[in-house]
């Protein structure tokens, strides 16, 4: 094996975002489309109601036409339908059995039925697996290395199908787990010497408080070349990758939202989307649901659909999140088109008619360390979207700050946040290392509402 390729796929990557693939997505899509017909309930109806011939398909932009998008809501309807059965419902929309899965993973699940992953060894190797292994060879994991595996290994797709399709890349994993908590992730760092850490961007966050107290050591010393992170933003926050970068001596990487992680030019240029052979991506209108062409910094709701695959298909599914496209070549000269997550359409908070997303608060006031530990909290007395100005954030400040010195930091904190973000919050101080850590998620959201 030649270490030094540049891709893991050498067939395939090189071809990413180009006319040749797009040749190659057409033929792949009729396939699918066609083991669909022939299998899955749920799209048979829903082929045959769109007149959509999948053998004399024309073009994606005709796909785009005749199928309808598939999201949460209709996916509560689907198993609703089926009287509250899940399983019966996935067995609507695979092109096999649920008799056939080997593996059945799911989202979060934060805002009520989570996503479900249902998989086969084929779905976790060549698929999902295929595309973590692109990324963690782009992010320099090699066979000779040790991983880190943070990601909480109970249900979620980020944990035991990332965990054994990165097994391809031949290097050995130490899966921990965040379900060990900070303690034992650092005790199981320093017997074993992991050099890649995989997880999330909060927990390495966490890390870094957490290391010189339980090691006595700074997490620079734990020997990490690289962290590979996802399942939340902040790898892609510059503010939270510096501090992050910084903390670490390495590179941090971001990954998920899709089929892609970033690249490692030193400054952040989105995720390079890596699975064209494996699913077609498109942006929608969040509002119209209408297409929205691919052109360099267009923005939308990001789209999905499975070309490979048994039981984890998306057919033009949308999982919510906000992206802007980049199909300029990247700095870095690796193939790919980029993307970057601006946000949630679930988080999106609207005030005074402005629009905002947390990452874009959690990126200006980590502008602020270590004045703040950037450790913050959206506090919500009434449901979103619509905030009742002010925006209240709830807001750690670093150790022994008080007086006159936290309200000059207010006022600089409120006066960046009306330049950036065009809004003028009330800011709540809280003392450093007082809101909850989670080795999970970052919490993002106090919702007071909910006590009421």
């Amino acid at each position: 094996m030649n270490i030094d390729r540049p891709y893991w796929n050498m067939d395939i990557e090189p071809l990413l975002n180009t006319p040749e693939m797009g040749k190659i997505q057409l033929e792949k899509l009729k396939t699918m489309l066609n083991r669909l017909k022939a299998n899955a309930p749920f799209y048979v109806k829903m082929i045959e109601g769109s007149k959509c011939d999948p053998d004399s398909l024309s073009s994606m932009d005709e796909f785009k036409d005749k199928i309808a998008l598939f999201n949460k809501e209709n996916l509560r309807a689907l198993v609703m339908e089926c009287g509250g059965d899940f399983i019966k419902a996935l067995d609507q929309i695979m092109p096999i059995s649920v008799d056939e899965l080997d593996y059945i993973a799911t989202t979060t699940g934060t805002t009520g039925i989570p996503t479900p992953y249902p998989m086969t060894n084929k779905d976790i190797n060549n698929v999902w697996g295929e595309v973590m292994t692109r990324g963690g060879w782009r992010a320099g994991i090699r066979p000779q290395d040790r991983v880190l595996f943070c990601f909480a290994l109970s249900m979620v797709i980020a944990g035991i199908p990332t965990m054994m399709g990165m097994q391809k890349l031949g290097s050995t994993i130490i899966p921990v787990g965040a379900e060990a908590k900070s303690e034992r992730i650092l005790l199981m760092q320093s017997l074993f010497k992991g050099n890649v850490y995989v997880g999330t961007p909060s927990l390495a966050e966490y890390l870094i408080e957490q290391s010189p107290k339980l090691l006595n050591k700074t997490v620079v010393e734990l020997g990490f070349k690289a962290l590979l992170c996802g399942g939340e933003p902040g790898a892609g926050i510059p503010e939270v990758k510096a501090k992050i970068e910084s903390a670490y001596g390495c590179r941090i990487f971001d990954a998920g939202a899709g089929f892609g992680c970033s690249c490692d030019h030193e400054e952040y240029q989105g995720m390079h989307w890596l699975g064209d052979d494996l699913a077609y991506y498109e942006l929608v209108d969040p509002e119209t649901k209408a297409p929205i062409a691919m052109e360099n910094g267009a923005k939308g709701e990001a789209v999905f659909t499975s070309l490979e695959g048994d039981g984890w298909i998306m057919v033009r599914q949308s999982m919510g999140d906000i992206h802007q496209v980049f199909t300029d070549p990247c700095p870095c000269g690796r193939s790919g088109f980029r993307y970057k997550v601006i946000g949630r359409s679930d988080d999106m908070l609207k005030v005074k008619g402005v629009m905002v997303y947390p990452s874009h608060i959690k990126g200006v006031i980590n502008e602020f360390v270590p004045k703040v530990t950037g450790e913050m909290r959206i506090v919500l007395d009434e449901k979103p979207p619509r905030v009742v100005p002010p925006l209240k954030l709830r807001i750690e400040h670093a150790a022994g700050l008080a007086g006159e010195q936290l309200k000059t930091l207010e006022g600089e904190i409120v006066a960046a946040m009306t330049k950036r973000l065009k809004i003028n919050p009330a800011i709540l101080w809280a003392e450093a290392g007082s809101l909850e850590r989670s080795h999970y998620k970052g919490q993002t959201f106090e919702k007071t509402y909910e006590k009421k």
